[in-house]
């Protein structure tokens, strides 16, 4: 029987799968999809990112921390160049990219053991244990979706629907 801490830990990496694969990437697919080419790169200021640089930027953090750190391929990232292009890579490059990214993620994330999520790594110049390199990742993504998520509504001014709370029905007082 698999100890408390070992389940703990599958469960941990099973829910940043998810986080990664069926919450946060089809957000991401969606808002693409609804935005043009041109919005997908528009800026709203010269400090802002677009929802173009902020895919390519999950990419290369993806691959860094997760593909890379924990899954030992080669760190090819150039981090600077995430910001600084301006497009226009076309839509459907971009979506495959994020979707190569965060499918080979989940199968580093899938074959990793409890001993090594808690082993030290050298990432982007952190020495971080694995648990604590799968949860930056997990939240950085969560965040930059958001902001995906923002731009397409701006763009778009609609609620995208995203969030479907359960409607609670009040029991009759009768």
């Amino acid at each position: 029987m698999k100890s408390k801490t070992t389940r703990t830990a599958n469960l941990f990496l099973a829910s940043s799968q998810h986080s990664l694969a069926k919450q946060n990437l089809p957000r991401i697919v969606e808002c693409l999809q609804q935005l043009s080419e041109e919005e997908i790169w528009w800026r709203p200021n010269s400090s802002s990112n677009s929802a173009g640089n902020l895919v390519l930027h999950l990419c290369g953090n993806v691959r860094q921390w997760i593909i890379a750190g924990l899954g030992g391929a080669e760190d090819k990232r150039e981090r600077d160049r995430e910001f600084a292009e301006r497009g226009p890579i076309p839509r459907q490059a971009l979506v495959t990219q994020l979707r190569r990214t965060v499918r080979d993620a989940c199968r580093v994330l899938a074959r990793l053991s409890e001993d090594s999520l808690l082993l030290k790594h050298d990432i982007q110049g952190y020495h971080v244990a694995g648990l604590d390199a799968a949860f930056h990742v997990t939240e950085h993504f969560g965040y930059h979706t958001g902001q995906i998520i923002y731009i397409t509504k701006l763009k778009r001014a609609r609620d995208l629907r995203f969030t479907h709370l359960p409607v609670i029905k009040k029991k009759s007082s009768r």
